[in-house]
């Protein structure tokens, strides 16, 4: 409860001295986005809703009893003339009693029925599970956008740091007749450039905290400070466990799995159709006032068996719909598990990629460090050129902002991967 009432404490509090950040790490973005996500709570509700789904069908099991009273005003000795094929004696009376029937057989069909409606049930469930997992997969990633965000506005703010100390600097060498003002002015573009970025990832931190407050459902808090997670371990060789783990745990799969085992027992049913059913009857009362011919209490029990002989065609037709929406069933598994090879693949491609660039990017940046030394230093000497200068530190600054993101991106798509091979949750 005090979880659900903080981000209130925090828009109140906001509203009068400034908003304060919610302190997170990545498992407790998940739950506090799974606890306010409003598509996983009706998602819950549909799978309790397809729960009640074997209970109604199997109380056809189940003895069926209510009770009767029936009041009749009718002339003396009257006869039904009409509208049936009997003409039983109609008395005036008021009739009390219980009528019970039970189903003895409809050759598994019921039983048929209630399984599947079980599958369709379990199936609902692996529904609120691909919900969650979801959730999950869109709260780390823009947890991830966060803090990669974050971390390129720290290279901008270093970099505007950097060109402003070297453009005050060629500016004071230009007033001393040591530069020209052709190096003033590649020197303020460049200063101007990384205000530009600078600008720029601003307004990337802002949008990642707000996609960020949207995944939790918490769209009134709008900062955060979040704790960078650990690095995950390298991204296995080969792309085939993954794979294998996918087959097992993605529940898009178990779904249809289990929609085919529905759609199965769905055509037993269908077939037991043609078979008979046999039920009984029976009932009992009391009749308190009538006329005398009529016994004050009346009883009787027997067996009634329905035997399907035509109905035009209608059993044939719902057999042959069932098979065909098995054979259709079995296909959507083969398809689904195509497609799960084919993105579990790309994504272990994406996480070995990225994971590869963290180390690759740290060394391109070390180097263009180097180059920017160097570069600064024959500028300083009067052996390099201002377009030198500026060429070296923009490759640095792209280095930086390659090597602050790689981290991130890595984490990113590793969770993707995760997700992919059905391990996220």
């Amino acid at each position: 409860m005090r979880r659900r009432l903080f981000p209130v404490a925090i828009v109140l509090c906001g509203t009068a001295f400034g908003q304060a950040p919610l302190n997170l790490t990545l498992p407790e973005a998940e739950k506090l986005a799974i606890q306010n996500n409003p598509a996983l709570t009706a998602q819950q509700f549909n799978a309790r809703a397809a729960a009640q789904g074997p209970v109604e069908v199997r109380s056809a099991l189940a003895p069926t009893v209510f009770g009767s009273v029936t009041g009749v005003g009718a002339d003396s000795g009257s006869r039904l003339a009409a509208g049936a094929l009997n003409n039983p004696v109609v008395y005036s009376r008021i009739g009390t009693g219980i009528t019970v029937t039970q189903l003895i057989t409809d050759f598994g069909r019921t039983r048929d029925l209630t399984q599947a409606a079980t599958y369709h049930a379990q199936a609902e469930d692996q529904v609120t599970q691909t919900v969650d997992a979801n959730i999950v997969l869109e709260t780390d990633r823009a947890y991830f956008a966060v803090l990669r965000a974050q971390s390129v506005l720290t290279v901008a703010n270093e970099t505007v740091r950097a060109r402003q100390l070297v453009s005050d600097q060629v500016s004071e060498l230009a007033r001393n007749r040591l530069k020209s003002d052709l190096d003033v002015s590649f020197a303020n573009v460049n200063l101007a450039q990384a205000k530009i970025q600078l600008a720029e990832a601003e307004s990337d931190v802002q949008a990642a905290k707000a996609q960020l407050a949207t995944a939790l459902g918490t769209p009134a808090q709008q900062d955060f400070l979040l704790t960078e997670p650990s690095m995950p371990a390298a991204v296995e060789a080969t792309a085939d466990n993954y794979i294998q783990q996918a087959t097992q745990n993605r529940p898009e799969l178990a779904q249809l799995r289990l929609q085919v085992n529905a759609a199965e027992r769905t055509v037993q049913a269908e077939r037991a159709l043609s078979y008979p059913t046999v039920s009984a009857i029976g009932t009992a009362g009391a009749v308190p006032a009538g006329e005398s011919a009529i016994p004050g209490t009346y009883g009787a029990a027997g067996v009634n068996v329905n035997i399907p002989i035509f109905n035009g065609g209608l059993f044939k037709a719902r057999r042959t719909e069932a098979e065909m929406r098995l054979a259709a069933a079995q296909k959507n598994v083969e398809d689904l598990q195509n497609r799960i090879d084919r993105d579990v693949r790309t994504a272990w491609l994406d996480a070995r990629t990225a994971y590869q660039q963290v180390d690759l990017t740290a060394q391109l940046m070390d180097q263009a460090r180097r180059a920017l030394d160097l570069a600064q230093g024959r500028y300083d000497l009067g052996l390099g050129s201002i377009v030198e200068l500026s060429q070296a530190q923009l490759n640095y600054t792209s280095a930086q902002i390659a090597n602050a993101g790689a981290k991130f991106d890595f984490e990113a798509r590793n969770s993707f991967l995760q997700y992919q091979s059905g391990n996220l949750r």
